[in-house]
């Protein structure tokens, strides 16, 4: 197990161990219990929690995928719930090494696509997370909901929660489902998103302070 500080995001198979203490639960019981949790980095800035075995429930042990050194993972919802300490997460475990924050902003931003204005605000929330392109929130109020269409999707962000909302657009010249997104209850750290929407830079045309931007290449292009 590598001790470098802070491990390179790029590295696969990085092992870091977790200060927190990590359960997990299901059907209403604890099967997961441990102060001896290890970050894998399996894929660049998403880690994953490998557990001691003996720190696992037994009957939920065929469930999880069992290394030789006696650690193990359990795939993406095969237990109900995981915790760090007493605070529920979501879809996989917080890096340490990644930093999100909403800061209130006075920029001007306007979002388009195909020519129809989506989006107009002096007032945006700009989220600044770790690998990922400046995210602009704006008010429902500034918001061209003649060109966007409620739907029932929902997504997981161990940084952000659980998204409420989700937007298809709609222009003359095409519809672009779940372009667009919102979080009613978000965790604590990023509370000044509440209510508001993001669009997908990686999508739309972003103006800030009339300068058009880039649109940025991510897993989400």
């Amino acid at each position: 197990m590598s001790n470098d500080y802070p491990p390179s995001l790029n590295s696969v198979d990085q092992m870091v161990p977790s200060p927190r203490r990590v359960r997990a639960t299901l059907g209403g019981r604890v099967v997961v219990d441990t102060t001896r949790a290890v970050y894998v980095w399996e894929h660049p800035a998403f880690p994953q929690y490998y557990i001691p075995v003996d720190d696992i429930d037994p009957s939920v042990v065929s469930l999880a995928k069992v290394r030789a050194d006696g650690l193990a993972r359990f795939e993406s919802g095969a237990l109900d719930s995981w915790f760090e300490e007493d605070e529920e997460i979501f879809g996989h475990p917080r890096s340490p090494y990644h930093r999100v924050d909403a800061l209130r902003s006075s920029r001007h931003v306007r979002v388009e696509l195909d020519g129809v204005t989506l989006a107009e605000s002096s007032s945006p929330v700009l989220l600044f997370e770790t690998a990922l392109p400046t995210r602009y929130y704006i008010s429902r109020t500034d918001l061209n909901m003649d060109a966007l269409e409620h739907t029932g999707t929902q997504t997981l962000c161990p940084y952000k929660g659980r998204t409420s909302d989700y937007w298809t657009v709609r222009t003359p010249a095409g519809v672009y489902p779940d372009f667009a997104w919102s979080y009613a209850f978000p965790l604590p750290a990023v509370a000044a998103i509440a209510g508001l929407v993001a669009f997908y830079n990686e999508k739309v045309d972003l103006y800030v302070d009339g300068r058009a931007q880039e649109r940025p290449v991510t897993p989400f292009s």
